[in-house]
């Protein structure tokens, strides 16, 4: 029988039988043991024992990095698709299309992930949310993130802002054209924002060591001075 809700739109509609069925889904993996492990992220954590942290991006600059190999040096926070094929020690995603892949996954259930609070990402066990809610783009708040955890030295890869091709006119993701993003010949994302939220999260801590490869260069960075005066560009 259909369940009906008066007063519900066809949208509120939508995404409660997509929660229903995901939760739906998460009972079937019969776990042996489940716990509710939604956190909130409310202060600096200051366990890490390695100094060092990786923050990923999903810019083209960052193909055939081996993340296994970085994770021998520090931990690493990763975006979004990268759970598809690789086990980041932090996920980030804000987007609730791939929130709602990543659950439909199961991914969370064993690892890991971080994203922003809404009334579908509060529905499910073992997502950790942000508090407060920046609003960031998943690379600055990958960022971000690792910025609380205690590292002195922080390494950026993949964060291409700028597109691709003529006149950095096409978008610019390792993932284009697979399900949740944008087809590859679609035109490049505007990075202004992540440009700039970028450049607030190192603004609010002067003392970590951020390093940015070279390879960002040719994407863009360097025409954001607050960030073209703080990189320790390698």
């Amino acid at each position: 029988m259909k369940k009906y809700i008066p007063g519900e739109s066809r949208a509120q509609r939508k995404q409660r039988k997509t929660i229903e069925k995901l939760k739906k889904q998460e009972q079937s993996w019969k776990l042996s043991k489940v716990k509710n492990s939604t956190t909130v992220v409310t202060s600096v954590d200051k366990t890490s024992n390695n100094p060092i942290a990786f923050v990923l991006g999903n810019g083209v600059s960052r193909n055939n990095i081996d993340i296994t190999l970085l994770q021998s040096y520090g931990k690493v926070y990763a975006c979004n698709a990268i759970y598809r094929t690789s086990y980041p020690d932090y996920l980030i995603a804000v987007d609730t299309k791939m929130m709602k892949e990543i659950i439909q996954s199961g991914y969370h259930q064993t690892n890991t992930v971080y994203t922003n609070p809404n009334r579908f990402t509060r529905e499910f066990d073992n997502i950790n949310l942000f508090n407060p809610n920046l609003g960031w783009s998943s690379g600055p708040s990958a960022l971000n993130l690792a910025s609380t955890h205690g590292y002195s030295t922080i390494y950026i890869l993949g964060f291409d802002y700028q597109g691709i091709g003529d006149n950095n006119g096409l978008v610019n993701n390792l993932y284009s054209g697979t399900e949740n993003y944008k087809g590859i010949n679609d035109r490049a994302t505007y990075f202004g924002n992540w440009s700039r939220q970028t450049g607030i999260c190192i603004r609010k801590y002067p003392k970590i060591k951020i390093y940015l490869s070279k390879k960002n260069l040719g994407y863009g960075v360097a025409n954001n001075e607050i960030i073209k005066k703080k990189y320790h560009l390698s």
